[in-house]
Formats: C-alpha cells, sequence, structure tokens
C-alpha cells in the first residue's frame, strides 16, 4: 500500500465537479503546532528534525471525507484541500437517491445536518420534518438522500456537519458548528459529489479511492435495489471509469458486503476493508477476545485481507506508555492489514480526547499526544494508513518516516 504518488496537473472538464488540480503538497502551520506540545523526547526531537523536507503525498494518508476539520464533507473543495495536504487515498462514503443513483454522502438519512435542505423547496420530502426545540425536547428532523432524485440532490447546498439543537427554527438549526471547526469555507456555495464524478476528482488530483458503502436507512431491496446490486453498482462505477482494482479499497462495516466483494469481484475483494464497529456489542473489549463474534484467523479464514477498527481498538496504556492492544496483537498474527480511523476528528485534546482516545484518556490532556498515538500506531501496531479529517497531520508523520 505504500508508495509515492505524483500529483497530476491536468484538470477535470465534467461539471458540476471543480475544474482544478494540485501542483505542490504543503502542511500548513498545524504539524508544527502539534510538534510543539510534545513532552521532549525522542519522537519530538525526530519529527522537528523534518521541518524542512520535501511535502509529498502519501499513501499512508487518508481524507476522511475530505478534509471535514475545515471544510464540508464529501464536497470537491474538501477533497482538493485533502490532496494539497498529501492524502494519497481519498473517501466517498457512498448511498443512493431515490432513482438509484450513487452519490456521497456520510449517511442516506443526513441531509438535514449536511446541507440546506431544511430551507430548500426540497424540505417538504424529509422523512421527519423540522420540529423546533421544545423545553428538554431538542429541535429535531431526518432527511434523506432515498426520498429525493439524483436531480434533485444536485440543488442541495452542502454545509459543515452540524446541527443546533437548541433552535427554533429551520434556518437556526443548520447552525451548530463546533467552536472547534470552521463555517469559513461553507459561506460559498461547496461542489455537491455523485460517486461516478467523485472518481474522476480523485483521478485528476493523482490519487487513490476508498469508498465506504453505507448502510442504507431504508429496507432493502429498495425499488427493486438488493443489497448485493447496491454493492455490485458501486464496484461497476469504478470499472467504468477504467480503475484498476489495485487502486481501490472498498470498505464496508457489513462483512456480507465484504463477503459479496470477495466472491464476486475477487480483484477488487482482495482489498476490501472490513470496517470493525463491534463495540456495538454489550460486553465488547479490544482486550478480550472471547467477547469477538469472530476471531482475526477466523475473519482471514473467510478472505478477508484488511480491517479497520477505531483508533482507539487498536492501543492500550503501559503505565503511561501507548502499546498495541490485545485485538492488535492477534490481528497482526493472523496475517491481517490494519487501517484505522479517525485523526483530527476530536477537537482539542487538552478536553480529554473523548470517543477516539477512550483506551489511552489517562494521558490524554494536550494536543502532544496527537503524534505519540500516530506514532503508537504506525510503529508498534503496523497500520497501514490513517484516516485524518486533517491530512496534513499524517502527511507529514508519513513524510518524515519514510511511509510513502
Amino acid at each position: 500500500m505504500f508508495r509515492t504518488l505524483v500529483i497530476a496537473t491536468t484538470a477535470l472538464v465534467a461539471a458540476p465537479v471543480l475544474a482544478q488540480s494540485v501542483e505542490s503538497v504543503e502542511y500548513g502551520p498545524r504539524p508544527f503546532y502539534l510538534i510543539d506540545r510534545m513532552e521532549d523526547g525522542a519522537l519530538k526531537s525526530k519529527l522537528r528534525s523534518c521541518s524542512g523536507q520535501e511535502a509529498k503525498p502519501s499513501l499512508f494518508s487518508i481524507g476522511h471525507r475530505g478534509a471535514p476539520l475545515k471544510f464540508p464533507e464529501h464536497t470537491a473543495e474538501s477533497n482538493l484541500a485533502a490532496a494539497r495536504m498529501g492524502a494519497g487515498i481519498l473517501e466517498c462514503d457512498v448511498t443512493f437517491t431515490k432513482d438509484l443513483e450513487l452519490v456521497c454522502r456520510h449517511a442516506q438519512n443526513d441531509l438535514h445536518t449536511t446541507t440546506n435542505i431544511l430551507t430548500s423547496g426540497l424540505a417538504d420530502t424529509c422523512k421527519v420534518p423540522f420540529s423546533p426545540a421544545n423545553g428538554e425536547t431538542p429541535a429535531a428532523a431526518e432527511c434523506r438522500t432515498s426520498e429525493i432524485t439524483l436531480a434533485e440532490y444536485r440543488t442541495l447546498t452542502p454545509k459543515m456537519d452540524a446541527a443546533d439543537k437548541t433552535a427554533a427554527t429551520a434556518e437556526a438549526y443548520l447552525g451548530g458548528t463546533a467552536d472547534w471547526r470552521t463555517d469559513l469555507y461553507s459561506v460559498e456555495n461547496a461542489t455537491i459529489m455523485t460517486h461516478a464524478e467523485s472518481i474522476e476528482l480523485f483521478k485528476s488530483l493523482g490519487a487513490k479511492f476508498t469508498p465506504e458503502l453505507k448502510s442504507p436507512a431504508v429496507d432493502m431491496p429498495f425499488n427493486g435495489f438488493s443489497q448485493e446490486d447496491y454493492a455490485q453498482k458501486l464496484v461497476d462505477e469504478y470499472k467504468a471509469a477504467g480503475v484498476p482494482a489495485s487502486d481501490v479499497w472498498l470498505q464496508s462495516f457489513n462483512l456480507e458486503d465484504v463477503l459479496y466483494w470477495i466472491k464476486a469481484e475477487p480483484e477488487f475483494g482482495a482489498q476490501a476493508v472490513y470496517l470493525m464497529d463491534e463495540y456495538n456489542i454489550d460486553g465488547y473489549s479490544p482486550m478480550d477476545p472471547d467477547t469477538w463474534p469472530n476471531t482475526m484467523e477466523e475473519l482471514k479464514a473467510m478472505g478477508v485481507n484488511y480491517i479497520a477498527p477505531p483508533t482507539w481498538m487498536l492501543v492500550t496504556l503501559d503505565g503511561e506508555e501507548i502499546v498495541p492492544s490485545e485485538l492488535a496483537k492477534q490481528a497482526n498474527a493472523a496475517g491481517l492489514k490494519i487501517i484505522t480511523w479517525t485523526i483530527e476528528r476530536s477537537g482539542p485534546l487538552v478536553r480529554g480526547g473523548g470517543w477516539y482516545y477512550q483506551s489511552i484518556a489517562d494521558v490524554t490532556d494536550s494536543d502532544g499526544i496527537m503524534y505519540e498515538l500516530i506514532d503508537a500506531l504506525a510503529m508498534d501496531v503496523g497500520v497501514e494508513g490513517i484516516f485524518s479529517d486533517w491530512p496534513a497531520t499524517v502527511t507529514y508523520y508519513a513524510n518524515c518516516m519514510g511511509l510513502d
């Protein structure tokens, strides 16, 4: 999975995706800000020593929905920003419209938090219409891509994923952006994308592909569209675009999707990634194999070659040192390759880091811990790549450590 990419300079011609290209990679100030906050030691010294290096793209650095720390997710602008920060692989989370077209959206039912649908002419298509906050009852809505056609989808304006649940109006509900994110790049219309358009954009940027087949919010089959049809259509759009299977890492939280690809599309299935959400199982612990629904050996025997647990499932603490979890040890022993998610999704770590840092909460009290976690994931766990909401952070580390 590690190899240097050359960023293409050809521009897109297919509307409505941005007709822009990336000619150079830049880190910006954030990696250096994080390094400055590290405790003195060998890792900090090593990272500082790389401050003058040439920035280049790396397959170790994966844009998680683009660069949604600051840009509206799954937009052309978000992915262009990620490519400019050296993300060698870019992600389109895939769901479908009423007329069964594949589009880039984190969930089939997130339009109320990621677009302006509630204040548009499509508000009456929402599965759950907007209701204002009332006492202790929060404001609510639910709007799905499966309730609108592709043509209608194209009329929406994407925004930062957020909602103000204290809102009395739909207009106010569209706010709520976290104080550590920004609406600075959401004021003008961002560019919404279909899955096919994301393929063309990522190709023009010289990046590889990691689409995630999202779980439908509707019962399947939907309008005669089965789950297998859905999984196959995803692959077919790469074939139609002439993208080789070696450039694509298909993803799904649904193990059955991964097994379908392994059987029906073995070339693509060889790099299919099983996203692990076993943490939703009562009593589950990445430190206790007796709580796992499948052992790592069993997954490997099924033909799975890649797993992708969240960061916290792969590490634990030995005193104050971040070390591999039992899950990580057994995955490596079984010969599974590991990808993980998501760096730069937790806000200032002085607040404790929350969900993504739960297994190392006792040492998470500063943004300086971020590179310690990345280093443990890379060097001790041996991950193949790391998703990030701000890819420059991971790109800098990868370049410094020679993970290209």
